[in-house]
């Protein structure tokens, strides 16, 4: 398995993730629309952020977003904020996801990061074990404001 950045051509099975937490999409079914095309164009052209697919051949098998943000705090480090996780319905139980997180977040380590943040819905109680397990602390409350 390989964990790399998402090319043009498996949009459509990010997408495909990201639509269905407990089920698997196929990808041939996803409407790519243009605000789609046009946020992916966004990511692949900024170097503080990456769609990340964690693939086998052809078979995209998990995502996630990694955005990299400069700041202040911890030195001037940059931090790692990760997003989108999805591993496929039919391919969890067996370490992928924790393969994709380990992954990602060795990838921030090699770029400097001085952390790795992230945010899970408050229901989704089974990510929070996951998350825990990955040595990830509940440290903070996090706040959105949808506009």
């Amino acid at each position: 398995m390989i964990l790399r950045p998402a090319t043009r051509a498996e949009l459509p099975a990010v997408l495909a993730l990201l639509a269905d937490e407990d089920g698997v999409v196929d990808p041939g079914s996803v409407v790519v629309t243009e605000a789609y095309e046009r946020a992916f164009a966004d990511i692949e052209a900024d170097p503080r952020n990456e769609m990340l697919v964690l693939v086998d051949g052809d078979l995209v098998l998990g995502c996630l977003q990694a955005t990299y943000i400069p700041g202040l705090g911890k030195g001037g480090a940059e931090r790692a904020l990760i997003e989108a996780v999805r591993i496929r319905a039919d391919r969890r139980g067996g370490g992928l996801g924790r393969e994709l997180m380990e992954r990602a977040v060795a990838r921030a380590k090699e770029r400097g990061c001085a952390l790795v943040q992230l945010t899970s819905n408050k229901r989704r109680t089974d990510a929070h074990r996951f998350y825990a397990s990955l040595g990830f602390a509940r440290s903070h409350d996090g706040f959105k404001l949808g506009l």
